[in-house]
């Protein structure tokens, strides 16, 4: 396996086993994003998920048609397509705990079989109270030890035109690597522990 995971566009490369965030503004440039990452990891045969809003798949399925065969890759099993709520709210609330589960889970039986070498992971946060915000970026701190476990990239969608600057901040410590404007930052305001929030109370 190689010890580089290419990233398919402005030639960005990360290691394996690495948790970043990517923020743009708008639709269009989201989709700049994840289109050559998806298509980068089919044409390579890694295992790919991704989490967006169901109405906005067709279009991505749609970008990603020209360069790869993805109805072979969904009907294998290479591409998962996932809408929020069949992903992180599945019990009808958000649970840091079930969504481990759910990576785990997915990552556990593509990579464990064989058949892929690398997992590829990218999905937007979906709206949620600021009660629940909180927990969801809980979530994204334990991120960073849960990708080492195995060879894989999740890269994590932000809006700046959707979310408060409260948001980005969370975002930011909780994100070792940064993606905008077409490179990649080590984060300085990024805070490497479990829970960077401290105990409730």
């Amino acid at each position: 396996m190689s010890d580089v995971a290419e990233l398919g566009f402005a030639g960005l490369a990360v290691a394996p086993s690495t948790h970043l965030c990517a923020f743009y503004g708008g639709t269009a440039a989201r989709d700049d994003i994840v289109v050559p990452f998806l298509t980068e990891g089919l044409r390579t045969k890694s295992k790919c998920i991704c989490i967006v809003d169901a109405t906005e798949q067709p279009g991505l399925l749609a970008r990603m048609g020209g360069e790869v065969d993805i109805q072979g890759a969904l009907e294998s099993g290479q591409l998962t397509m996932a809408s929020p709520g069949e992903a992180y709210l599945r019990s009808g609330t958000f649970s840091t705990d079930e969504m481990l589960e759910y990576w785990e889970t997915s990552m556990r039986a593509a990579l464990d079989e064989g058949t892929f070498e690398l997992g590829r992971a990218t999905g937007e946060m979906p709206n949620l109270s600021r009660v629940v915000q909180r927990e969801f970026f809980r979530y994204e701190a334990r991120l960073n030890q849960f990708v080492r476990r195995y060879p894989q990239v999740i890269l994590c969608l932000y809006d700046l035109e959707r979310f408060s600057a409260e948001v980005l901040m969370d975002t930011l410590r909780t994100h070792p690597l940064v993606l905008v404007d077409g490179t990649i930052q080590r984060n300085p305001y990024y805070i490497d522990r479990d829970e960077p929030y401290g105990a409730e109370g």
